[in-house]
């Protein structure tokens, strides 16, 4: 349950789309001047455009209710999307967050599911289950096997009609402060008060876009069981609604299965209108706040139009081409060419009536703020007055069109097919509107681009800088709606409304059944081997024209001597800056006239380089991966860009509460020396990165990255057939080298532990973050299919006792979760849990008390080995149902020494474990005396509520 941060729009996406990770390999001889390689010949816009379909089925159900339909049937399972046509914008004065606050309380129990939604919906292999709110509407969604679905929709509908029943003062109160400590949770972040400064400086007191969707503290606190109640009534009818089923589904199932359940609840007043006219500020507002960070970063703002006018589109895509491309405006100009940034973005984030353009830039550490604030300011007034290019415009818009693709793959979720049929009645009032947007977009000019800018983005602006120091103040009394506070007698609630009582001939007495899941349909996977001897792993998949292709390397950051962390990272983000035949540049525009993503990443064991191509753009891109891994210029220039922006994100890890704790554990558990000691960002040590020279980068890609140690794993819409001759074009005559392939050292014993809390301070500081750990005798290849079930009981689900304690029943977590790591040698038992300040010395009591229970008293409970088992067992199909996941869970296979069909086995081995399993497996494992504890928080405050303990505490600061 949270905010929404974006909408799912087809320029929505295209941050995401195009953000191209770090990169590929380096060669150890000199580099020449890149020479020109042949452009790839990439397929035409407009094959691509043509390619996005979201055909859909619509009825409405004589209570008003929506129904849209989309069939797949790729896999046994259906995506249920319930969308109300209110959010934050229809709250009036002083209820500021109720919209949210709601969004929380419909999953807490109804007339007929008394409990908590997300068990029995878990039970049933729900994926994807969750709900957001944002400015203009409430969603609630989950993808459930296709057995599950009446369960789904019964449960859906019952929050529908028969909340109000239910609904208690204690359950308001619990969900008060569930979402107070999210509020807390966002405001502790970095960069956590800009959304604040933003919308209150853009938009004036009382407009229905001012106050964030959380809310301010005061109304939260002052919501009354007798207010929840009126909001719902008001707005939470079917009328009001729109209801997606998108999978393993037809209409004429559709149509008797929304009739059943949802038909018989009776339509409610209809959601009023709210006006939110496009403000415009009088004169340019200028203001620089402090906070907790790394780095200074400058802001441009505007409040722009909404999907209620034309000029959204071509100022989306303008934000694409300043700074949503790796090679955008802002990247070439303030990354690459005059190095004043780090980092730069650009976007249009759109509201059903308004929306926000905001640019951003990260200062280079000790560089000029004031110069890159005027190189920024400079791009923007180059782009509208000028334009963009005919280029840049294709490049845009074939990013856009081929992650809406890639996107629409998931029948349901955040980002899928529902979710996308939704928005589009919602806010066009045509659930295909992706297909006509798409096709608008890709008819834009860049004059269209061009004079929306001029009309909009010519305005007064609000220059926002956020600057490292103490901040001045947090986020407590901000998210209202800026309103002088009403007297006391207009905030009196009105009586609770009278509920109505309707008939409905549906047995609601007992939750339909979860079903039975059929044998998982794992594909069969195929393999071959180049004439390089390079392996080839291989699965069909043609639910959309793509083929994702990853060629993983036995390196990962252990590989990293202990002398010289952060080489690999560092590797990665220089190899994204060229090749010997491609300028960075020419690298990223290539990329982008494909279609085509190409990253690099590293886990604790592995490097690997992902590409997700487009099928009909499959040959020029392997071209363009080939020649990425294998012939990296590593020219000096970009590396000495590429050092400050990973000395940058170092620097920013370190003021992170969460990535802070975790570099400091790792190393506390693991010990300093051991290839896992280290941050699991892989970004390495200043002092290293600060010093490492390119023949040390080539030493390690020559070392590490040879054709030997290389598999290649393949999904998508092609032939094994296909994709070999093409592989073999593009790596099949790459040569091992002659000396021998390197081997990590994982040492046999571990340092002795030693329990004890590192305390780290961060001043002034509303939350405190909680993590702790220990190394487990257990390797990444031996069977922990018992002990993870254990881990979902105590921690690792929502439904965990951690969880239910820390965050439901006392109320002081937003969440609460522990984690089995993934390591090929010694896993580790990790726990992570933020709290509010006043809470951390009895938060970390508690989280020691319940797992104590756990392990040495309360073992396993009938009911939750139920829940795990069967939950685990119905949620394969979902979790494999895109090609992403089924790429991941190939890996594990290969990678794991599993056999191919451990995934089609999984479900009979969930059915048949015991309670007793489950609790041999942690019991045997997971020491809770052993466990180092890492809090990070003000420490004047914290400290005291620590003592009492009876762990020894260290007063701990990371070396500079």
């Amino acid at each position: 349950m949270r905010i929404a941060p974006i909408s799912v729009s087809l320029l929505a996406l295209s941050l995401t789309a195009c953000a191209a990770a770090p990169s590929a390999p380096p060669q150890a001889a000199a580099v020449p001047a890149p020479a020109a390689a042949p452009a790839p010949q990439p397929a035409p816009l407009a094959d691509l455009v043509s390619a996005v379909k979201l055909p859909y089925d619509r009825f409405t159900l004589a209570n008003g209710l929506t129904v849209l339909v989309h069939t797949d049937r790729k896999a046994p399972v259906v995506g249920v999307a319930v969308w109300y046509g209110v959010g934050s914008k229809h709250e009036p004065q002083g209820k500021t967050g109720f919209a949210h606050l709601f969004e929380h309380l419909m999953f807490y129990g109804t007339q007929h599911v008394p409990g908590d939604f997300f068990q029995p919906l878990s039970q049933a292999g729900a994926t994807d289950m969750n709900g957001t709110t944002w400015f203009d509407r409430t969603n609630y969604y989950e993808t459930v096997p296709t057995p599950a679905l009446d369960r789904a929709l019964m449960m859906e509908s019952d929050r529908m009609g028969y909340l109000l029943q239910a609904m208690t003062q204690k359950r308001v109160d619990a969900q008060r402060a569930v979402v107070q400590n999210e509020k807390r949770q966002r405001d502790n972040d970095p960069y956590g008060l800009v959304d604040y400064e933003m919308l209150e400086t853009l938009y004036p007191a009382g407009h229905p876009y001012r106050h964030s969707t959380i809310g301010s503290m005061a109304d939260l606190d002052a919501a009354s069981l007798a207010d929840v109640k009126g909001w719902f009534a008001d707005h939470y009818a079917p009328n009001n609604a729109v209801l997606v089923l998108s999978g393993d589904i037809d209409l004429a199932t559709a149509k008797a299965k929304a009739d059943k359940w949802f038909g018989p609840i009776p339509a409610g007043p209809k959601v009023r209108a709210v006006d939110a006219p496009v403000p415009t500020l009088p004169a340019p507002v200028t203001r620089t706040i402090h906070d907790q960070v790394a780095t200074t970063r400058i802001y441009r703002m505007w409040a722009i139009p909404g999907y209620d006018q034309p000029d959204y589109l071509p100022l989306q895509v303008a934000g694409v081409i300043l700074g949503g491309l790796s090679s955008s405006r802002l990247d070439d100009a303030l990354v690459r060419e005059k190095q004043l940034a780090v980092a730069v973005s650009a976007g249009a984030q759109i509201f059903a009536q308004g929306g926000q353009f905001s640019i951003q830039a990260d200062v280079k550490p000790g560089g000029d703020a004031a110069a890159t604030a005027a190189a920024l300011d400079a791009e923007l007034a180059r782009l509208a007055s000028e334009g963009p290019t005919a280029d840049e415009m294709t490049r845009a818009l074939t990013v856009i069109a081929s992650g809406q693709i890639r996107a629409l793959e998931s029948v349901g979720g955040e980002g899928g097919k529902s979710q996308a049929l939704a928005e589009g009645l919602l806010y066009s009032n045509d659930p295909a509107y992706i297909e006509a947007e798409l096709k608008r977009a890709a008819a834009l000019t860049p004059a269209d681009v061009r004079d929306a800018m001029r009309r909009w983005l010519t305005r007064p602006a609000f220059a926002l800088t956020v600057a490292p120091g103490a901040r001045e103040g947090g986020g407590e009394q901000r998210g209202g709606d800026g309103l002088p506070p009403l007297p006391k007698a207009a905030r009196k609630s009105e009586p609770a409304p009278r509920i109505a009582a309707f008939a409905d001939p549906s047995d609601r007495t007992r939750l339909p059944p979860a079903g039975a899941v059929d044998a998982l349909a794992f594909p069969a996977l195929e393999r071959t081997t180049l004439s390089n001897g390079m392996q080839v792993i291989f699965a069909r998949r043609a639910a959309v024209p793509a083929v994702s292709v990853r060629v993983s390397f036995d390196a990962g950051y252990a590989a990293d001597a202990v002398e010289a962390l952060g080489t690999g990272a560092l590797l990665l983000q220089v190899m994204d800056e060229g090749t010997t035949t491609r300028s960075s540049t020419e690298l990223a525009r290539q990329r982008e006239r494909l279609g085509a993503q190409i990253a690099a990443s590293a886990s604790a064991d592995a490097t690997s380089f992902q590409l997700d191509a487009m099928a009909a753009n499959l040959a020029p891109s392997l071209d363009l991966l080939a020649d990425y891994i294998r012939r990296p210029a590593l020219a000096p220039a970009e590396l000495e860009r590429v050092r400050a922006q990973q000395l940058a994100a170092i620097a920013a890890e370190r003021s992170n509460p969460q990535a802070l704790a975790t570099r400091v554990l790792y190393p506390a558990i693991y010990g300093a020396d051991h290839p896992y000691g280290r941050a699991p960002s892989g970004l390495g040590d200043s002092a290293v990165v600060g010093k490492l020279t390119r023949d040390d980068l080539a030493a390690f890609h020559r070392k590490w990255f040879r054709p030997d140690r290389a598999r290649i794993y393949v999904v998508g819409d092609t032939t094994l057939a296909e994709v070999t001759r093409l592989l073999e074009a593009s790596f099949g005559n790459w040569a091992a080298p002659a000396d021998p392939a390197p081997a990590k050292a994982f040492p046999a014993m571990l340092p002795a532990a030693r329990p004890r809390i590192l305390l780290i301070d961060r001043p002034g500081m509303p939350q405190a973050t909680i993590v702790a750990g220990e190394p487990i005798a257990l390797t990444g290849k031996d069977d922990a299919v018992p002990l993870e079930t254990a881990n979902d009981v105590i921690g690792g689900d929502f439904l965990s006792r951690l969880n239910t304690d820390l965050r439901e029943t006392k109320g002081w977590s937003y969440g609460v979760y522990s984690v089995l790591n993934e390591r090929l040698d010694r896993r580790a038992f990790l726990l992570v849990a933020p709290v509010q300040a006043d809470k951390a010395g009895p938060a970390l009591a508690a989280m020691r008390s319940d797992l104590a229970d756990y392990l040495q008293k309360r073992g396993t409970t009938p009911a939750e080995l139920d829940l795990a088992s069967a939950s685990n067992a119905r949620k394969l199909p979902g979790m494999l149902e895109t090609s992403p996941a089924l790429l991941d869970a190939m890996a594990k296979i290969v990678s794991l020494g599993r056999p191919d069909d451990f995934y089609a086995r999984l479900p009979e081995r969930y059915r048949t474990l015991t309670a007793a399993d489950l609790d041999a497996a942690i019991r045997g494992k997971v020491d809770p005396a052993a466990l180092t504890w890492v809090v990070v928080g003000d420490a004047r405050s914290i400290r005291p509520q620590l003592a009492g303990l009876g762990l020894p505490i260290e007063d701990f600061k990371l070396p500079e």
